[in-house]
């Protein structure tokens, strides 16, 4: 069945002002939901719960492999990932950006090559990898973040606005990313994203996040 998410009355508080009240949800296996609400809505802040970065003021995350609940701990993060707005990379070359998930995870220098170089042709960056990451434009290091989200092959993947502020070249180029690993059914994917169309386009499920509240659309 592969691993599964289900949150129940997830409520978030920042300076006495409530920005998630009482979310529940359970996401099926295999598919892909796309997130929506206004800014400062609380779309974020969900993803970090979700991903475990960040605790609930009351309410339960819970992750389950074949129903029987796992404590979420560090094995439980290396089965999920979250790629942020703004990717954060390290000063060295794109393979090496790509390979330090496998590095820590103690994989061997041959299987690190071989799944780097693959995700680096899915993203397209596979003639930059020996580039320097910091010379790579906007839309290349979004694309850079999600090769290091696939590489480790998450079950549960969450981009966090994974298009936004980029060119329509680099949008087309994730989209068609996206698509792929949809279609693939590997990972459960979730996303934020502020455009209806593109929610439509790659979406299984709408969801929306209305008054703190997490709905379908």
């Amino acid at each position: 069945m592969g691993l599964e998410l289900k949150i129940t009355r997830v409520s978030k508080t920042y300076n006495g002002n409530p920005i998630l009240r009482d979310c529940g949800f359970s996401f099926a296996t295999g598919r892909t939901y796309a997130l929506q609400g206004p800014n400062g809505s609380g779309k974020s802040t969900l993803f970090r719960i979700l991903a475990l970065l960040e605790k609930p003021d009351t309410g339960i995350v819970r992750y389950l492999d074949n129903g029987q609940e796992l404590s979420p701990d560090l094995h439980v993060r290396r089965r999920i990932t979250l790629v942020l707005p703004r990717t954060g990379i390290f000063n060295t070359t794109v393979f090496k950006n790509v390979a330090y998930g496998l590095k820590i995870r103690g994989m061997n220098s041959r299987e690190i090559k071989d799944k780097v170089n693959e995700a680096l042709v899915s993203v397209g960056l596979a003639h930059k990898k020996f580039q320097r990451a910091l010379e790579l434009s906007s839309g290349e290091t979004k694309r850079l973040g999600i090769a290091r989200a696939m590489v480790i092959n998450p079950e549960i993947l969450f981009l966090d606005e994974p298009t936004a502020n980029i060119d329509p070249h680099n949008t087309e180029i994730i989209e068609g990313i996206i698509l792929r690993l949809k279609e693939a059914r590997q990972s459960t994917i979730l996303m934020i994203t502020h455009d209806p169309a593109q929610a439509q386009r790659l979406g299984d499920d709408l969801l929306v996040i209305q008054d703190g509240g997490l709905i379908p659309a």
